[in-house]
């Protein structure tokens, strides 16, 4: 059996073979339920797919050069013409 221990701050953590076993990430979520007076259930809730909202920042996040002025794109797409 899986045991661990509750910090003085209340934290617990998940053993490494369920982890693993689970396919647990850092960031994903955990839903706790008392079943009783001595029983916890923790289960996994659904993840809802990425909304739109999801995608904000992403191009700073891969492209770390600093933003074009507006006047460099349109002198670069008015080359073509």
């Amino acid at each position: 059996m899986n045991e661990t221990i509750v910090t003085e701050r209340g934290q617990v953590s998940v053993p490494a073979s369920l982890r693993k076993a689970m396919g647990l990430q850092p960031g994903r979520k955990l839903h706790w339920e008392q079943v009783s007076e001595r029983q916890i259930l923790v289960s996994l809730p659904e993840e809802k797919p990425a909304g739109p909202l999801a995608v904000l920042g992403y191009a700073r996040r891969v492209h770390s050069n600093p933003p074009r002025p507006t006047a460099d794109w349109m002198r670069e797409l008015r080359q073509g013409e």
